[in-house]
């Protein structure tokens, strides 16, 4: 089939591609979850069947295991990784030090043990996601149900001496009833607009009884793969200081990305 995707499709598909290349025979790799990730599983796996790849994929929720054995790539727990060597995953926001909100899907978690268990975390995402404050995108926070109302309360009088614009927390929901991520727990989020101290605010939220963790990736992405619409690619490194351009053709290719 020939590429007919939409520019932000296009956009994610040329970042999860040139990510790749961070991919090395051998290596034990964190998968992440998400709409980009989704891209890079299917990218990943198409080099497993067409190349003979070899990795380990370590996934950071159930909706990426499933996929990642679909398409052929080998699925170990974290356990049995114990270290990996690279994780690859997406971003709800990145700023320019390439701090991070995640947990758009809920898998924050597992994304977050994953990623800090990793010798480099690299993020793929398109250029929408860059803001210059963290903070527009609501931060999640993953709660044990017992007593979330209570921890609700506790969050919303812990924002109150934050540097946040927005105080309005709600508790995500799937329908009629809460959502329920892949550990059995809530996610409340945060609607805060600007987050003026982000490392703050991570310690503070995960000192609250209830919480679980937070949305907030602080210091431990290495790098960033930003996709643009026309296939263009920019590549952030911040241990580096380096910016890298390259170009991803859309090329007719098998159909293997049709269920994306």
């Amino acid at each position: 089939m020939t590429f007919d995707l939409s520019p932000i499709d296009k956009a994610k598909f040329a970042a999860a591609k040139r990510a790749t290349d961070f991919v090395e025979d051998g290596m034990r790799v964190g998968l992440g979850t998400g709409s980009t990730a989704a891209w890079l599983v299917k990218c990943l796996g198409e080099m497993v069947q067409k190349d003979g790849l070899r990795i380990k994929g370590v996934p950071t929720s159930s909706r990426t295991a499933q996929m990642a054995r679909e398409v052929g790539i080998e699925v170990i727990s974290l356990d049995e990784a114990k270290w990996l060597d690279l994780t690859i995953d997406g971003a709800d926001e990145y700023d320019g030090n390439l701090n991070l909100i995640k947990g758009g899907g809920g898998a924050h978690l597992q994304e977050k043990i994953v990623a800090t268990a990793s010798d480099q975390m690299v993020v793929i995402a398109d250029i929408g996601k860059q803001v210059e404050t963290l903070g527009a995108f609501p931060l999640p926070v993953e709660v044990i149900p017992f007593g979330w109302q209570t921890t609700k309360t506790l969050l919303e009088e812990t924002l109150i001496g934050m540097d946040v614009l927005g105080r309005t927390t709600s508790l995500r929901m799937n329908g009629d009833h809460p959502f329920i991520t892949d550990e059995g727990n809530h996610i409340i989020d945060l609607h805060l607009n600007r987050i003026g101290n982000a490392r703050q605010l991570s310690l503070v939220l995960n000192q609250i009884p209830g919480v679980v963790e937070n949305g907030l990736f602080i210091d431990i992405c290495d790098a960033v793969v930003i996709g643009h619409g026309d296939g263009r690619v920019e590549v952030r490194d911040i241990n580096q200081g380096t910016i890298e351009e390259s170009q991803i053709e859309f090329v007719e290719t098998e159909n293997l990305f049709s269920d994306l």
